[in-house]
């Protein structure tokens, strides 16, 4: 989940509870219910706490127009059918996709804790944030998790010239005993979009081989970019087109939802139609496959001797997660940062809709 892109000041860093007020105040105010408020509070205030800015805090201006124009439905009825005694299905009722993912994945779990294992298909919902937060959900009761969602077309194939797949993320998560889950935080694209947009606002040139011109070809400028490569770059993109597309059909294609490529664009223009996004959770109980205690010990000794690993110089060797726990220490410490940008869109949000502006620590 992590987001090491530069460009956050560090001159202005808010307290979390100061943040998560802030943000339910004004989903409050554009319309979401309490259930909905909640839900992307959770989702972006944890994101951002890991040092994943670009699915964090930056996107509530985002919500708060989708929920102003309609696009989103801020008090929805969503509908959970279980199909058979692991499976199921989650109508959305076009609502925020941090609540449906947060609501599926504890569906989910509830069918683990029964059946050993626990799938939910969603549909009719929205762009739900960072895919590790409801992950992550599951194993801090225990399960393993696993949560994908597919969006619009922002990704090349491999070796194609337009857009096809969405970023469309995997994430998967593990109980570690006694400590920090064990969290994957992926994008099939070689970066997510929201990356694009953050390098682009703070006058930063991106990274070779994680994007491309309206040609195709690949580009640094974020401003000539109108793609994302996938995973693995122009030589090897195979890898992460044809995971873009297993994501692709878990979401889409397994909950009768229109494949990415037919969305409409996240951005808009158009704020007043529901898109459909769709969304899988998988969540598994551990001790249904094993003894118990035979995961807990076997994860343990895993993570023990990949932390061993010799690194090359100036390095550390970190498993999945190390590095979002470390920064979400340091956050809830020193408090979470706004980079310029952020600080003004804040600021802006405060005044449209008379909310008390965030206070800076220190």
């Amino acid at each position: 989940m992590t987001d090491t892109s530069p460009g956050t000041s560090t001159e202005f860093r808010v307290a979390r509870e100061d943040l998560s007020r802030f943000m339910q105040a004004a989903l409050a105010a554009a319309g979401a219910d309490q259930a909905s408020a909640d839900a992307v509070t959770r989702a972006l205030v944890t994101a951002s706490r890991m040092g994943t800015d670009s699915h964090g805090l930056r996107l509530l201006p985002h919500y708060l127009q989708a929920l102003k124009g309609g696009r989103i439905n801020g008090a929805p009825n969503m509908m959970f059918h279980q199909r058979l005694a692991a499976t199921g299905f989650l109508d959305a009722d076009d609502g925020l996709g941090h609540l449906a993912g947060y609501t599926a994945m504890e569906h989910a779990t509830a069918m683990a804790e029964v059946a050993g294992i626990g799938a939910v298909a969603v549909g009719n919902s929205s762009h739900f944030g960072a895919a590790g937060c409801y992950a992550l959900t599951a194993a801090e009761r225990g399960y393993l998790g696993l949560a994908f969602c597919n969006s619009d077309p922002f990704v090349l194939l491999h070796d194609g010239a337009k857009p096809f797949h969405g970023t469309n993320p995997i994430a998967f998560a593990a109980p570690v005993a006694g400590d920090n889950s064990y969290l994957l935080d992926m994008a099939t694209s070689s970066v997510p979009w929201n990356r694009v947009q953050q390098f682009g606002a703070i006058g930063r040139e991106l990274p070779d081989q994680v994007a491309a011109n309206a040609a195709g070809q690949v580009s640094r400028v974020p401003s000539e970019v109108a793609a994302l490569l996938p995973l693995g770059g122009s030589a090897f993109g195979f890898k992460g087109a044809g995971l873009g597309g297993m994501v692709e059909i878990l979401s889409s294609v397994l909950s009768g939802m229109q494949h990415g490529f037919n969305l409409l664009p996240m951005g808009g223009p158009d704020m007043s139609t529901p898109r459909g996004v769709g969304h899988f959770f998988l969540a598994m109980k551990p001790d249904a496959f094993v003894e118990e205690g035979t995961f807990a010990r076997g994860l343990a000794n895993y993570l023990t001797d990949l932390r061993a690993q010799p690194a090359t110089q100036g390095s550390q060797v970190m498993a999945p997660g190390d590095r979002e726990w470390r920064c979400q220490a340091q956050r809830d410490a020193e408090g979470i940062p706004l980079d310029s940008a952020n600080q003004l869109a804040y600021a802006e949000i405060a005044e449209e809709y008379r909310i008390t502006p965030l206070s800076q620590l220190g």
